[in-house]
């Protein structure tokens, strides 16, 4: 290790994990410490600005627009206590080593660190790609200066996604709903599962059918005795497959020249060539060679975890990095496929190992990448060191999660350095001749792997799921041209065109990828931004957009497409590239595109329209909230446009005759032109409001469902849908609907005992009458002022006088449950040194040090979490301080003039008032002289407290 005798360093990365791996790696004169990722950034909200920038007109955005996009940075409340210990390190110390991780991000905090700490003694910039003993080494050996370049498209990225979530998101608040968010990146990624989901709305399904003839071979030797073909064309027109339909229309496509078989064309026709001869008219055999796929880089890590792993994109990452950091695998977050020679050599080695001489290629392979907008050339992601460590030496040291992910690392690594997969492919194409002379041509192929190559070691998944793997063999006899065949069974097979899958995590990273949008270290928290925003929920792996995006999406689309295009975004990628080779200026780009000035880099269409500030400002008024939070459905039978409408309580439906009045809303419900309306059940999905579904929603709920007449008064008893729920009303009586009822199957019996409640039970001893009703925690019974609660809705029709009584003379249940244990000890917190722990609470799984409680977020899960996660939870927590509580809201006075008897009457009383306050103060004073005057007295006990101290 090479060290100047007496030299003490100070290497800084960004986490406790990390500074332990390398603090063993490193000899005496070295004190590593972590910085806990970033340690400033732009202010957070008012609270965050200092008192002296308060009054400066750009203070919220924390970027002065007017002089330079100068950025006003913060120190984090919870890296203070950090930083002051790095300060006080950095006074000990005659050199420190900057060690963040080696991309953009990693750049700027390093730098973010000098201008913190302002140290005295020279700083170096040390890097690597994985975190072992010689690259280490290596690095502390060959250090550099910080890439100013690199920093200013950081610093650029950050304050482009300042100013656009600052400026958008305003509007959204006022046209749509408060407290929404939008993004340079995450607005692109909701519009890609916006955009999938209207396709399948629009989606109709069309039915065709073929013939699958099971064939046998009179001598078939070693092969198989029989295979199937499929009916491909009919008198030499191909038959209809499922691409030949419109999606919109389920109609074939104009042109096509297809054959259109329904059932009966399909099964008849199998009649007719049931019987027949069939023949083979043509076999093609092809080689098959199927080369390996690249290693791995962050998009298609998160693809591959996701398919065979089931993981999230952030599971994924958190996971990595903890391989990372401890020395198992290279640098995660990278779109490059290219491998170090040191790499090369040693995938090779360990493929001779295990896998013999053959399935080594002569020359190494090399690889390009496919990615938009590519930057940092690093490796791509692969086992750390000189010598791969195979997935059973690291079993014992990894959790399972951590084993799966490297093992998943190691054979995609190890199968991009082996020989092709090769074998062979055949097509054949059998005829017959049907009893009313149709000639019917069926076609077959198979594929024979004669040497897996490198699909011994890997084998790439698909988000098709019924997808054929690349491993899998379909073996046909050996056939030769005017073979006979015979058919042993003609099937009839009907099928149905599918809408187009929806996205999951992985086909969306892939997709952003693709258009060159994001970068490998924002995917993972993109897919989890859209989805704690609400705009995207996930049913399994699919990602489902809410109707709150549908709303926010559709503004966008109207008044700011440009903010939304693919395209341009990707242009700003370009330009941010640009900026990081210093090729650009990060003034010229960043005043283009918000004020709108020409010259230099910057959108030319953004900067024709005025720039970001002018086009928020300006299109406002024209924004028509009812409009964009309107998302139109289809035109009933009846004539009514259906649509959903996206308000205060959440979505719900809403028809009317086009050109209907609107009517004032009632006290609570939103505004809105008079027609039927009925609530959005939860986690039904946009595309699943078909015609039949919305009709069935309307008869369950705001259709108001006349179910009778009460026999005792002849009121109809109606069902409707309300704020809080479905419910049954009989003139002035309203009842909801018990837990175990539904709309669609609510009798007029089960109206009429509902309308019942609350029941009278009887009359108690002491003249008190008690009632059984349901209430918001459930059933109950009550006298008075004691209720107690039921054990079933049916006892609020069962329970007796005797009954109810004795549950009321019961004490009341007040004690707590025993505390359930934690979900999960975590350690101790590094930043605080308190013990962390998982519990699962009212809301959920939160992770609480004793003192700090922080809620779990959308896709975390207990298991997942690292403790670096929980610890930096807990200080965003901590930082933001306790909730401030709501004040009560002052009663108004009055607005009634008062006459001026009424004036005279006030006066009169204000007076007798004051003199009586003055009387009181004279009395006052002259007992509390009186009583400093007399000898102390012995306190008389306090009495007993009459009243409950529970509030």
């Amino acid at each position: 290790m090479p060290s100047n005798a007496g030299t003490t360093r100070l290497v800084i990365v960004e986490s406790p994990a990390k500074a332990k791996t390398i603090s063993g790696y490193l000899g005496p004169g070295y004190v590593v410490e972590a910085s806990f990722g970033h340690v400033r950034d732009l202010p957070r909200n008012a609270a965050d600005v200092p008192a002296k920038y308060k009054g400066e007109s750009w203070a919220r955005l924390g970027v002065d627009v007017d002089n330079g996009f100068h950025a006003l940075y913060v120190v984090s409340a919870d890296r203070r206590q950090q930083i002051s210990k790095l300060v006080k390190l950095a006074k000990e110390v005659d050199e420190i080593f900057l060690a963040t991780d080696e991309d953009r991000e990693g750049e700027a905090i390093a730098w973010h660190l000098v201008e913190t700490l302002k140290p005295k003694v020279p700083v170096k910039r040390m890097v690597f790609h994985e975190i072992t003993k010689p690259a280490i080494q290596a690095a502390v050996a060959n250090p550099r200066e910080i890439d100013r370049d690199l920093v200013d498209a950081q610093e650029a990225r950050r304050i482009l996604d300042r100013l656009y979530g600052y400026e958008v998101s305003p509007v959204l608040w006022k046209k749509v709903m408060p407290k929404l968010s939008a993004g340079r990146v995450q607005s692109v990624a909701t519009r890609i599962v916006v955009e999938r989901e209207r396709q399948r709305m629009a989606f109709r399904t069309a039915e065709y059918w073929d013939i699958l003839a099971t064939l046998a071979v009179a001598n078939a030797g070693e092969g198989p005795r029989t295979f199937n073909a499929t009916l491909i064309a009919l008198n030499g027109d191909r038959i209809a497959t499922g691409k030949d339909f419109e999606p919109t229309t389920g109609k074939v496509r104009a042109g096509a020249g297809v054959v259109h078989l329904d059932e009966g064309g399909a099964r008849g026709l199998a009649a007719r060539l049931d019987g027949r001869p069939f023949t083979v008219t043509r076999v093609e055999e092809k080689p098959y060679r199927r080369r390996p796929y690249a290693p791995f880089i962050t998009s298609t890590l998160q693809q591959e975890a996701a398919r065979k792993l089931r993981l999230s994109s952030q599971q994924t990452m958190r996971t990595a990095q903890r391989l990372y950091e401890n020395g198992y695998i290279t640098y995660m977050r990278t779109d490059s496929v290219n491998l170090s020679e040191t790499a090369i050599s040693a995938a090779r080695r360990q493929i001779v190992e295990l896998y013999g001489e053959r399935s080594v290629p002569p020359e190494p392979r090399r690889y390009t990448g496919k990615v938009k907008n590519a930057q940092e050339a690093h490796e791509a992601i692969r086992p750390a060191g000189d010598n791969f460590r195979t997935p059973g030496e690291v079993a014992k040291e990894l959790s399972a999660e951590e084993f799966k992910l490297y093992e998943l690392i190691w054979r995609r690594t190890i199968a991009s350095q082996m020989t092709d997969a090769v074998g062979s492919s055949v097509s054949v194409r059998i005829r017959a001749v049907s009893t009313s002379q149709e000639e019917a041509d069926f076609g077959a192929t198979g594929k024979t792997i004669t040497d897996p190559g490198f699909l011994r070691a890997y084998v790439e998944s698909s988000d098709d799921e019924n997808a054929e793997a690349e491993d899998a063999e379909r073996r046909l006899p050996t056939l030769v041209k005017d073979q006979p065949l015979t058919a042993d069974e003609l099937a009839a097979q009907g099928h149905h065109t599918q809408p187009p899958s929806r996205y999951t995590e992985a086909s969306l990273v892939k997709a952003l990828e693709e258009l060159g949008i994001g970068r490998p270290s924002t995917y993972a928290s993109i897919m989890q931004t859209i989805q704690d925003r609400g705009y995207v929920t996930k049913r399994g792996q699919a990602m489902i957009p809410t109707f709150l995006a549908f709303a926010v999406i559709g503004l966008m689309e109207r008044h700011y497409p440009r903010l939304i295009d693919y395209d341009f975004t990707a242009s700003m990628e370009n330009e941010l590239d640009e900026i990081a080779g210093g090729d650009h200026a990060a003034v010229d780009f960043l005043t283009a595109f918000y004020f709108g000035s020409a010259n230099g880099a910057g959108d030319q269409d953004i900067a024709r329209s005025g720039g970001l500030k002018k086009l928020v400002t300006e299109n406002l008024s024209e924004i028509d909230a009812r409009s964009v939070n309107s998302i139109p459905l289809f035109t009933d039978e009846d004539g009514r446009e259906v649509v959903v409408r996206v308000g205060r309580y959440g979505p719900y439906l809403q028809r009317a005759v086009p050109g209907e009045t609107p009517a004032a809303p009632a006290e609570g419900e939103e505004a809105g032109p008079q027609g039927d309306r009925a609530p959005i059940p939860e986690g039904l999905a946009p595309d699943e409001l078909t015609p039949e579904k919305v009709h069935e929603l309307f008869l369950g709920g705001s259709g108001e469902r006349k179910l009778g007449d009460d026999p005792a008064t002849g009121e109809p008893i109606v069902l409707k849908s309300g704020r809080f729920g479905p419910y049954v009303s009989s003139g002035e009586r309203k009842s909801s609907l018990l837990r175990s009822q539904t709309p669609d199957s609510l009798s007029l019996d089960e109206a009429l005992r509902l309308l019942s409640l609350p029941r009278l039970v009887g009359v108690a001893p002491d003249g008190v009458e008690v009632f059984a009703n349901n209430g918001r925690y459930g059933p109950y019974v009550k006298q008075g002022e004691e209720f107690r609660s039921l054990e079933s809705e049916e006892q609020m029709f069962t329970v007796t006088l005797d009954e109810a009584l004795a549950l009321l003379a019961a004490p009341k249940t007040r004690g707590r449950r025993a505390a359930a244990p934690p979900l999960r000890e975590m350690g101790v917190d590094p930043l605080t040194e308190k013990p962390l722990v998982i519990k699962d609470g009212r809301f959920g799984p939160y992770v609480t040090d004793g003192e700090v409680n922080a809620s779990l977020r959308r896709g975390q899960t207990p298991e997942a979490l690292s403790i670096e996660e929980a610890s930096e939870m807990l200080a965003d927590k901590r930082a933001k301080g306790p909730a401030p509580r709501k004040k009560a809201a002052a009663k108004k006075a009055p607005a009634k003039k008062a006459t001026a008897a009424k004036k005279a009457t006030a006066t009169k009383k204000t007076a007798a008032a004051a003199k009586s306050t003055a009387a009181k103060k004279t009395t006052t004073a002259k007992a509390t002289a009186a009583r400093k005057a007399a000898p102390a007295k012995k306190a008389a006990p306090k009495k007993a407290a009459t009243g409950s101290a529970e509030g």
